[in-house]
């Protein structure tokens, strides 16, 4: 199933490309520019989508806005290094035939359609310019890939020489879709906290899980785009001020209303039972939970995606010993959700990434090889083995 939309008197049939779950300004992960927001400044983002097509357009949101958002330019390019794109490659983009456009507050518009041909896992560069204030902005913290910032409008420059600026983090991007040859014909969403955003893999190179499984499909010639829907700190059941709506809240905005969805990856509650177990400033809110009530928020996501005709596959919690969300009883909630995850057969399949990255001389350790180094999130290895961790006939 693909979403579709009018051009030049005839219906496009647009696939997802690209996608990234928008958050409310926060420096909750450290500084970047969602706080300040821009004034007569660009900001070029490059993100790598997982299907290909002739035709791209862009949404943006202002869903965290508290005033209307005025953006001045915007064009989109196949990236080339660093800030930079391909010679004779900017393509202006316009919304709804104007050259500028005015989203509300809360709001969010898609652009016109342009003809660009990408193929998969080719790096597109957005570029966005706003002449005025735009005050706090709705983005996505940890990107794990640089984006630009530049005086003025450069949303025609191929070069990036002017963007002297950098920040991991999107702002305003939502979505990348694409229509045409070469799209593929469904979608796969990794829905999650961190670990699916790809806290602790190498910035800059695409290494996250989602990218990996990315991989995998490909080289099995499955024609499915693979979408990261994680926020660093999300939780499943309650909103985070600086780590996102609950996994409750945002579920049919950021998995079921994207376009050609056929199955979603849920990995989540980690953060849900660290924050109850510890005191510190950063995990707020700390609300006690229990594993009955996490395995309740499992079920609720398992029935709006079934609703919707969506599989839904339950990866499992991965161990933390030795972090600071580490107790007993952080360990026995774990292990209670985790045997529910595996044996109640509610989930339509099980990635049972615990079991891939355990520990073989502790079931409560992240194995030493596949830690990134904070003992509850993997390296880049650590990530393939949690690709490979995914039943690809499950999706």
């Amino acid at each position: 199933m693909t979403t579709t939309a009018e051009r030049n008197g005839t219906r496009t049939a647009w696939s997802a490309g690209w996608s990234a779950a928008m958050q409310r300004p926060s420096t909750g992960f450290g500084e970047n520019w969602s706080e300040t927001g821009f004034d007569r400044q660009s900001v070029r983002q490059v993100v790598r989508v997982t299907g290909g097509g002739t035709t791209a357009r862009v949404r943006l949101s202002n869903r965290y806005g508290t005033r209307p958002l005025e953006v001045g330019a915007a064009s989109v390019a196949l990236a080339a290094e660093g800030a930079a794109v391909r010679p004779g490659m900017v393509r202006a983009l316009a919304f709804g035939g104007a050259s500028t456009v005015r989203i509300p507050a809360g709001g969010e518009v898609w652009s016109d359609a342009v003809d660009l041909r990408t193929a998969p896992f080719d790096a597109v560069a957005v570029t966005l310019y706003f002449a005025g204030p735009t005050g706090p902005g709705t983005f996505h913290s940890q990107a794990w890939t640089d984006s630009y910032r530049a005086a003025g409008d450069r949303t025609r420059e191929a070069g990036g020489a002017g963007f002297g600026e950098t920040t991991q983090s999107w702002y305003y991007l939502a979505d990348v879709e694409v229509a045409g040859e070469g799209a593929h014909e469904g979608a796969v969403v990794a829905f999650g906290d961190s670990i699916t955003d790809g806290f602790g893999s190498t910035p800059g190179t695409d290494r996250r899980y989602p990218d990996a499984l990315a991989g995998r499909l490909a080289s099995e010639g499955r024609r499915l785009t693979v979408l990261n829907a994680g926020i660093g700190g999300n939780l499943l059941l309650h909103d985070s001020p600086s780590f996102g709506d609950s996994a409750l809240a945002r579920f049919e905005r950021d998995v079921l209303d994207r376009p050609g969805v056929r199955s979603v990856i849920v990995h989540v509650g980690l953060n849900d039972i660290g924050f109850s177990e510890v005191d510190l400033p950063l995990y707020k809110p700390d609300v006690p939970v229990s594993a009955e009530e996490l395995v309740a928020g499992h079920r609720e996501l398992i029935r709006r995606a079934r609703d919707r005709g969506i599989r839904v596959v339950g990866g499992t919690i991965l161990p933390f010993k030795g972090s600071e969300y580490h107790n007993a009883r952080a360990e026995a909630k774990r292990s209670a959700v985790n045997a529910w995850i595996r044996d109640s057969g509610e989930y339509d399949a099980v990635a049972d990434f615990s079991a891939a990255l355990v520990s073989r001389d502790d079931p409560e350790v992240l194995d030493p090889a596949y830690d990134s180094g904070d003992r509850k999130h993997p390296n880049d290895a650590g990530y393939r083995l949690m690709a490979g961790a995914v039943d690809l006939g499950a999706l």
